[in-house]
């Protein structure tokens, strides 16, 4: 027979050990990093005929899931690795301009574009980098 007081001692104790097993056992949450990113146009005309809005990255294309990036909420249109083998992200335009309208752009004004996605590490990665936003028509426009 197990005396009283071994039984209070044992019970938290075992409680603890099967606590530990259990936190040891957990993946570990992955923290995310951060990264450079160049945006072209850095001036945007919300009247321009533009079509894509490009990033191009510091991080290697092989290290990220392209289908994961977004742009200000904006899911990417297509990607590509530039000549030193970054990551490069093309986003519709149209997209874009549309975060004006939903006051998701100050026009005109200066705005951050923030880039989010998930390497094949598993970690995420942010790069923001603040662009002009004007409303002009173009010369030559009518």
């Amino acid at each position: 027979m197990i005396p009283k007081r071994m039984k209070a001692f044992c019970l938290p104790l075992v409680c603890c050990l099967a606590l530990a097993l259990v936190f040891f056992q957990a993946p570990a949450k992955c923290h995310g990093f951060e990264i450079s990113i160049d945006v072209a146009p850095s001036t945007l005309n919300i009247q321009s005929q533009g079509e894509v809005v490009t990033v191009h990255t510091s991080i290697a294309f092989s290290s990220v899931v392209g289908g994961t990036v977004t742009l200000n909420d904006i899911p990417i249109s297509w990607w590509k690795a530039d000549n030193q083998g970054n990551f490069v992200a093309k986003f519709l335009m149209s997209e874009v301009k549309a975060l004006a309208d939903s006051g998701g752009l100050s026009v005109p004004g200066e705005n951050t574009l923030t880039l989010v996605g998930s390497t094949t590490d598993g970690p995420e990665f942010t790069g923001s980098q603040t662009i002009t936003v004007i409303n002009v028509q173009p010369a030559g426009g009518r």
